[in-house]
């Protein structure tokens, strides 16, 4: 089986219509054609129920809906690279912080979000085979560390979300029987949470063929800490696993003059000084191709791990483009400022020109 190196590009389209440009040796070219030529076989796409408000203003960070998905599937496809598919069962970002039920789905209970989730499962992956645009790999929800669908699905609900991943993986497994069903959760470091997690999801719920883990060395312990429960998880459940979410920084430099915003109204790196002393590689060109180069090794030496997703390698800072707009913080309830939080951990400088990580990805 081929290493898959992945990238999530999620959010390209609407980098691209607020004027990100990308750059190899100084040339121009379309962000696929870059990814492609450095080694990149997998492109992970998420996708959204409804990113828009009731008047129609998108929610920003790429308003991944399904018209958005359709034509980044059909880039990624004319470029022979395969599809990671991430459905987060929201309209909006869904993490272990937040998990917002649908707008449309509101007022049903857990059984109708059951049918729920199942019929626009299945629905949108009809849509998807019939353009000849079918995933490779499904995730049925996104870090769903506290569950999804809250508060139906909220850890430790463990019975619904059991029902709710299952109807998801029931769709998938009917449309597209081929496809690889992840199970994704965040915190890849964290092996008493994914035992507690998987044991009470295996007890309950269909099967599935993936673990994916999210890892940033800033947030999820050492990189010992995510051997150890990589491993761990090998010999507990037999499964392949995949990071499905990972990046390291490669400066700490402020970017707010590429923002255009004011100092209030942005959000600044999430890579916070407190939290990079703690980690074990520099937040510079080099540190990060040596990051890329160690993670790489150690994905490798696992046994049933088959490789890993680069997150938002190409969320460069352009003006407009950034993880939320004001719509979407009505929708999810939360407190801004926005702007980007994630520059500095692409795998383009601020101008984007490919960094050198890229080639450590492209030769290893």
């Amino acid at each position: 089986m081929e290493f898959i190196k992945g990238m999530d590009i999620s959010s390209l389209i609407e980098e691209e219509k607020c004027g990100a440009k990308y750059f190899m040796d100084g040339v121009q070219m379309d962000l696929l054609k870059i990814l492609k030529t450095k080694g990149c076989n997998y492109c992970r796409l998420r996708l959204w129920n409804n990113p828009y408000d009731e008047a129609g203003t998108p929610y920003g960070a790429g308003s991944n809906d399904m018209s958005k998905l359709i034509e980044l599937s059909k880039r990624v496809k004319a470029e022979g690279m395969k599809i990671l598919l991430d459905y987060h069962y929201s309209d909006f970002w869904a993490d272990p912080g937040k998990q917002t039920i649908p707008k449309a789905w509101r007022g049903l209970d857990a059984d109708g979000l059951c049918q729920a989730i199942y019929d626009y499962t299945k629905a949108t992956l009809i849509v998807l085979k019939e353009q000849n645009l079918s995933p490779d790999m499904v995730q049925v929800g996104n870090e769903i560390t506290n569950g999804l669908l809250w508060p139906y699905g909220k850890k430790p609900e463990y019975d619904n979300i059991a029902k709710f991943v299952s109807s998801g993986i029931r769709a998938v497994r009917e449309v597209i029987p081929d496809a690889k069903v992840m199970i994704h959760l965040d915190a890849g470091g964290n092996n008493p949470m994914y035992i507690d997690w998987f044991d009470n999801y295996t007890a309950r719920g269909e099967d599935f063929d993936i673990i994916g883990m999210s890892y940033y060395p800033f947030w999820h312990g050492s990189m010992s800490d995510l051997l150890y429960n990589m491993k761990s998880m090998e010999e507990r459940y037999g499964k392949e696993i995949v990071i499905a979410e990972v990046s390291m920084g490669f400066t700490m430099e402020d970017y707010a003059e590429y923002e255009k915003l004011g100092p209030e109204e942005r959000k600044g790196y999430a890579t916070k000084p407190e939290l990079v002393e703690k980690i074990e590689h520099p937040m510079t060109i080099e540190g990060q191709c040596r990051f890329m180069q160690d993670f790489m090794e150690l994905v490798k030496s696992v046994n049933k791990a088959t490789g890993f997703f680069y997150w938002e390698p190409a969320m460069i800072p352009v003006p407009g483009c950034g993880w939320a707009s004001y719509e979407a913080l009505n929708y999810t309830g939360e407190k801004g400022p926005l702007g980007n939080e994630w520059a500095n951990q692409a795998l383009f400088d601020y101008d984007g020109n490919a960094l050198p990580a890229l080639d450590v990805i492209k030769n290893f």
